[in-house]
């Protein structure tokens, strides 16, 4: 089934490149595009060092609208946004990794050509994957006025397990993997119990967990404390949530692409 559904993608992105080798322009209505499947090809041509001129030229040559239609449920939505992102990270700090010296500025650049728009990093991961959060509010404040792409493209509702897909580029980012929106569920499970095995350490004398900053960053994503506490528990990672203290570590921004793991 894979197989046939990556063939007929194939034809898909043919017809597309001859469609519009010129001027770019949207897709019509009457061509189709698996997007889930493409943005996994997109990530496996890059873990194989394949060019994807053509996948980045289909997707920015898409609509709005027709993009909408075919991530028609969450799964949809979250598989694919998180394949754009960690591949448009890959593809475009491998090109020019100086751009990463600085961050802030990096991933605020518009600089990912979809649908006819040029959106940020942060665009996708705080206005669609958190669903028009505020960049800055610690998950507890959403934006005022987000735009007709991020409302018609962002996820219908949030996922705390999103911070264990999205790869940033730096060493201490969950590692990247292809996400299947058929196997969503699975994938994010296992991704979550993953990166908190490898970054939570517990003092039990101190009842002391150490854990990724990502919770403090994001504390309302996860509930605050109180959650927090619950998917550590969750994870097997602490034995009680009573009056367990919590200390955040540092992170570690260095580089480091390439790095992909199988779910």
């Amino acid at each position: 089934m894979k197989y046939l559904k990556s063939l007929s993608l194939l034809f898909c992105l043919a017809f597309v490149s001859c469609q519009y080798s010129g001027k770019a322009q949207p897709t019509t209505a009457n061509t189709t595009v698996d997007f889930n499947q493409l943005s996994e090809n997109f990530l496996l041509q890059i873990k194989k060092g394949q060019s994807t001129e053509l996948i980045q030229k289909t997707l920015a040559n898409t609509s709005v609208d027709a993009l909408d239609a075919a991530l028609n449920t969450n799964n949809k939505r979250v598989a694919f946004w998180v394949n754009i992102y960690n591949g448009y990270i890959q593809v475009i700090l491998k090109e020019q990794p100086e751009l990463y010296k600085d961050r802030g500025s990096f991933f605020k650049k518009e600089q990912i050509q979809i649908a006819g728009e040029s959106i940020s990093f942060a665009k996708i991961e705080h206005g669609i994957l958190r669903k028009s959060q505020w960049e800055y509010g610690l998950g507890m404040i959403r934006k005022w006025f987000p735009n007709r792409f991020e409302r018609k493209l962002r996820v219908y509702k949030k996922d705390f397990r999103i911070h264990f897909a999205l790869n940033c580029g730096a060493k201490d980012c969950p590692p990247v993997a292809i996400y299947d929106w058929e196997r969503l569920e699975d994938q994010l499970n296992r991704s979550t119990r993953k990166f908190l095995s490898a970054t939570t350490t517990y003092d039990i004398a101190k009842n002391e967990a150490s854990v990724t900053p990502l919770f403090s960053w994001f504390r309302g994503d996860f509930g605050c404390k109180r959650g927090i506490k619950n998917i550590l528990k969750t994870n097997d990672l602490i034995p009680t949530t009573r009056k367990v203290i919590l200390n955040y570590r540092n992170y570690d921004w260095t580089l480091d692409l390439e790095n992909f793991i199988e779910l």
